[in-house]
């Protein structure tokens, strides 16, 4: 059997009385797309913000390829081949598409956005900033103001500098949040594109994208994993039935 890319064990963050994660045991194969889902406070950002680095968990393991990251800080598990996208964009604005892409690929490698000029010229970083753009169906909008980007080009192009990371695990927080229907239809086409290339952790609330991208899920209340199986296994399971689909609307923020 493979072993898991990713490995949670008894996970556990709290805010005040709240318990955002409550003991939550994941495993993510390599390669698959695994969605996250539940109800409205469920604790799947937190989940997602644990796994990148960005909180530190009360107590439980994280582990990335048998390695012990928990307590890793967020650059280093970035270099360790962690990337997230956010709910919202994170791009900078200023910036043309394709300096956008040329610069995450220049922070991977380690150096200063101070040095974004030089960028704009070196080979090493335009000639795969545009094959990444490529990859996303970005091409020929490379030079364009990322702030004259359409929403769904914006989600497009964040996506496009996490690939260029060329990360072992992708965590994608919501990627298709404010989409239109054709937005959604084309980032479903660009995820569907990267099955078998990277590990992806997808956190969605929209079950069409959900149940048409993932190899498993992952249902979530209150902290907890209630579930985890194929598409087919969540749809049927009578638990998640009344835990989510049922009672979605009745779960508070």
């Amino acid at each position: 059997m493979t072993e898991p890319l990713i490995t949670v064990r008894n996970l556990k963050k709290t805010f005040g009385a709240l318990r955002a994660t409550d003991g939550l045991y994941l495993d993510i194969a390599p390669k698959e797309i695994h969605a996250m889902i539940g109800p409205n406070g469920a604790g799947k950002t937190t989940v997602i913000r644990q796994l990148s680095g960005e909180y530190q968990p009360d107590s439980g393991t994280i582990h990335l390829k048998g390695l012990n990251i928990t307590r890793l800080p967020m650059y280093k598990r970035a270099h360790l081949g962690v990337a997230r996208s956010f709910q919202v964009s994170s791009i900078f604005l200023k910036f043309m598409a394709e300096d956008n892409v040329a610069m995450a690929i220049q922070a991977h490698d380690g150096h200063s956005f101070r040095f974004w000029k030089p960028a704009r010229t070196d080979r090493k970083l335009r000639n795969p900033a545009k094959k990444v753009l490529e990859k996303v169906g970005l091409l020929h909008r490379a030079n364009v103001l990322a702030e004259n980007l359409s929403h769904g080009e914006q989600r497009q192009l964040e996506l496009a500098m996490a690939l260029a990371t060329k990360p072992s695990l992708l965590l994608l927080d919501e990627p298709m949040a404010g989409m239109g229907l054709e937005d959604s239809k084309q980032m479903i086409t660009l995820l569907e594109n990267l099955k078998g290339q990277v590990t992806i952790l997808m956190v969605e609330h929209d079950m069409d994208a959900v149940f048409t991208l993932a190899d498993r899920i992952t249902v979530l209340v209150y902290g907890k994993a209630i579930a985890t199986g194929t598409p087919e296994i969540i749809k049927n399971d009578p638990d998640v039935q009344a835990a989510y689909f049922g009672e979605e609307k009745t779960c508070s923020t």
